[in-house]
């Protein structure tokens, strides 16, 4: 487990999670703010390791990854528990139950190798530990991917990005792509909606893209009259093509949810707003996410403008002889497509 001794503390066992950037103080009989890593008479514990609170074979479009495998299936497992406070959260009937709390079911029995053994018989050749944020449950996406990758499966994690540099380290070895959610560009936003703070999410884009071998994509969902304005859009622009030119971004619509019912859903002309801001800046692969536009949901050469993936919603097509290679120009666009 992700944890460090503290034995200065007025209760004696407290330990600190080290697992994301709240660095949990834990003392024995409580748990850390995402409710499932508990401490256990003076060592944290998993309490979902092995349990799965949702499962589901999704399209790898959905979670969003465009340049990772396109069109190919991803076995998706989430866990209890959250680390985030999310009041836009889609997920948050599983994302913000605190089982540790109110000694609530921990999801069905499903320990890694009953993932692997499912993706192997249905010939699914990914797993991601997605609708939660997976850093809370670390181990037990840590030793699901092991045992993936000695089957020749890939693996996945989606992401808030507010990991430390700590867990990051540990799951680098086994995790092969991660899209990172980079909810809004300011702190007040992350602060106010989300319970969390924006420079660790900043900090963890450019080391996973700069630092380490695992592919990353970046979201943003637009929620109106919060994060949408011209001038934060172009901020996040700038530092995502400063990043690389070539780091994808989906730009999705929000739709009401969770605490936030009385905002309204984005509407398309705002996607397309920020998806243009995103070219201006440099970057070559923006993605417009949650609403039906075929040109900006597909995949075009950098080079000469030719199409190299079509998509329409989680339809998918590549329209190459070799995916991620432009016909035309013969340009090889970064990425993992085989």
């Amino acid at each position: 487990m992700l944890q460090e001794p503290m034995p200065r503390q007025p209760v004696a066992g407290t330990v600190r999670c080290t697992a994301c950037e709240h660095w949990c103080r834990i003392a024995p009989g409580e748990a850390g703010r995402c409710g499932v890593r508990a401490n256990v008479d003076g060592s944290l514990e998993l309490l979902v390791r092995g349990r799965a609170a949702a499962v589901a074979v999704d399209p790898v479009e959905k979670k969003p990854l465009f340049h990772f495998l396109p069109g190919r299936p991803i076995l998706s497992i989430g866990t209890l528990g959250c680390n985030l406070r999310c009041r836009f959260c889609q997920n948050w009937d599983i994302s913000q139950e605190r089982p540790a709390l109110a000694g609530a079911h921990l999801g069905r029995d499903l320990p890694p190798e009953a993932i692997v053994e499912l993706c192997v018989v249905r010939d699914i050749p990914m797993i991601a530990f997605t609708y939660n944020e997976p850093v809370v449950a670390l181990e037990y996406a840590y030793d699901t991917f092991v045992l993936a990758k000695e089957r020749g499966i890939r693996t996945v994690f989606v992401s808030s990005g507010f990991e430390t540099l700590r867990a990051l380290d540990v799951i680098e070895p086994v995790v092969d792509a991660i899209n990172v959610d980079l909810k809004a560009f300011t702190d007040r936003f992350y602060r106010k909606l989300s319970g969390a703070r924006l420079k660790p999410v900043l900090r963890n884009i450019a080391h996973i893209a700069r630092e380490t071998p695992i592919w990353i994509e970046v979201t943003t969902l637009l929620v109106p009259g919060q994060n949408d304005s011209s001038r934060e859009i172009g901020e996040a622009a700038d530092f995502l093509a400063s990043v690389s030119p070539d780091l994808p971004w989906h730009l999705t619509a929000f739709h009401p949810d969770y605490l936030m019912l009385d905002t309204p859903p984005t509407p398309l002309r705002m996607l397309v707003r920020a998806w243009e801001i995103g070219k201006r800046a440099g970057l070559r692969h923006v993605y417009v996410g949650n609403m039906r536009d075929p040109k900006r949901e597909s995949t075009w050469c950098p080079s000469c403008g030719a199409m190299l993936v079509a998509r329409s919603g989680y339809r998918t097509e590549v329209a190459t002889r070799e995916p991620g290679t432009c016909d035309r120009c013969g340009v090889r666009v970064p990425g993992v497509w085989g």
